[in-house]
């Protein structure tokens, strides 16, 4: 494999001068003999705007340097329209987002090696306003791959991205191993992984503290020709987030199916894995198993209020699309929420199976507790009191709750049941074991 080094085509590596003309056209040079690698050397800062990766090339960022997007708007060449900051859809007048590292429909691409990739959040913070900053539309995806097909990304550190990180969309065959991803936990919507309309694809031994969701899935609505979203693995991942450690939905209008994750560590996020199905895409096949889950709450701005497993089909706009055949099996989870399992009316969640899962409720963050969250919900409350309980089900089919227990911390005066089910028909309840939260109450309310 040919290899390139940014400097021999002219990259400063000062941190201040914009290198992205001499990168390109290292990556160019490489592609036109065929492929190669393309060195980002250590010992440097390299400051650049907007760069495309070409089919065959290995944008390899060695250890002790750092590929730095720049903070200025006007470097961030390569723009698209999308719904990622426009509530899931994309409507007239949408503001472009910027994207640092891009490809479309390229082969065989990888980006490696132990160095940093700099997102460069921190130039587009508008302001601070305590447990959340605001920023403006005007900001780049780390990186940004569509329609690709053989991708690598392979043990590389990924800091304080604007906005999603690291994003795939359309693409196949895919494999993603050994990223450390640290972000600002202000910076709204600075997602780990956005997996998107993608096929075969394998994440594993990822270990990422992002303030929004840490690894997403999604089947957004601007990209309908790349297809489903389907054959996902996470497998041995340590997860952080503000939001969700592991998300599919919100923004799904296409199927996402047959997801196995496994063998993963939460901890202190919002919620531990989430089913969030808000628009018409349909859930299914999914097998979480053999995970460590600890959820807090956080302030509102950010979705979710502790639950550790939570399903929930509630519209975003008018359509919504359902969940079925998911399996949640050998989960030991501490929380300051239960397990949340509902929908917006029957018919919509079908063959959820909860087994061997240990749910210890307590309280221990300064936030407000004994709230549910259905957000993002077109409809009133989305945010709502309502007492805790270990397991709640409303408006699901067919759950089988299976050798689950649930033991209580601190008693909160709004815990409740071991497991409280609303409009559940054909609920199996098989071995639980937990007491109510306080005496006079039942462990098991069923109405």
């Amino acid at each position: 494999m040919p290899t390139i080094d940014v400097t021999s085509h002219g990259a400063v590596g000062d941190g201040v001068t914009n290198d992205a003309a001499a990168i390109q056209s290292a990556i160019d040079a490489a592609a036109e003999t065929g492929g190669g690698r393309v060195v980002v050397p250590a010992g440097h800062t390299f400051r650049s705007g907007s760069i495309t990766l070409r089919s065959h090339v290995d944008l390899h960022v060695e250890r002790g340097a750092t590929l730095q997007a720049s903070g200025q708007w006007q470097d961030i060449t390569v723009r698209r329209v999308t719904s990622a900051l426009a509530g899931g859809v994309v409507q007239p007048g949408t503001v472009a987002n910027g994207v640092f590292i891009w490809a479309d429909g390229a082969t065989g691409i990888s980006i490696t090696g132990g160095g940093t990739i700099d997102g460069g959040g921190r130039s587009y913070v508008a302001e601070d306003l305590g447990p959340i900053f605001r920023m403006p539309h005007e900001r780049p995806f780390t990186v940004f791959l569509r329609g690709c097909t053989d991708v690598t990304l392979r043990d590389t550190t990924y800091v304080d991205g604007a906005l999603w990180t690291v994003r795939l969309t359309g693409c196949e065959v895919v494999r993603i191993t050994g990223l450390t991803i640290r972000g600002d936990m202000k910076v709204p919507n600075a997602d780990g992984i956005d997996i998107d309309r993608c096929r075969r694809v394998r994440i594993s031994d990822c270990d990422i503290r992002t303030p929004d969701d840490a690894i997403s899935l999604k089947a957004v609505d601007e990209f309908a020709a790349s297809g489903v979203c389907e054959d996902v693995v996470i497998t041995g991942c340590i997860l952080e987030s503000r939001s969700s450690a592991i998300v599919l939905g919100a923004d799904a209008v296409a199927p996402i199916r047959n997801v196995v994750v496994s063998g993963c560590v939460i901890r202190a996020s919002h919620r531990g894995i989430s089913l969030k199905c808000s628009q018409r895409g349909v859930f299914e096949n999914v097998l979480c198993t053999d995970l460590v889950i600890e959820t807090t709450t956080f302030a509102e701005p950010w979705w979710g209020r502790g639950e550790p497993i939570h399903v929930g089909v509630f519209p975003w706009f008018d359509e919504v699309g359902a969940v079925r055949n998911v399996r949640f099996r050998n989960i030991l989870a501490r929380s300051e929420n239960g397990v949340n399992i509902a929908a917006v009316e029957p018919g919509l969640i079908d063959g959820v199976v909860l087994e061997n899962v240990r749910i210890e409720l307590d309280k221990w963050s300064d936030e407000e507790g004994g709230l549910f969250d259905r957000r993002p919900y077109s409809g009133t409350p989305d945010l709502y009191p309502h007492p805790v309980s270990g397991f709640y089900i409303e408006n699901a089919a067919n759950v089988v709750v299976r050798d689950c227990q649930v033991a209580w911390g601190t008693h909160q005066p709004y815990f409740a049941h071991a497991l409280e089910a609303v409009a559940a028909p054909g609920l199996v309840v098989d071995g639980l074991r937990g007491e109510a939260a306080v005496p006079g109450i039942e462990a098991i309310a069923i109405s």
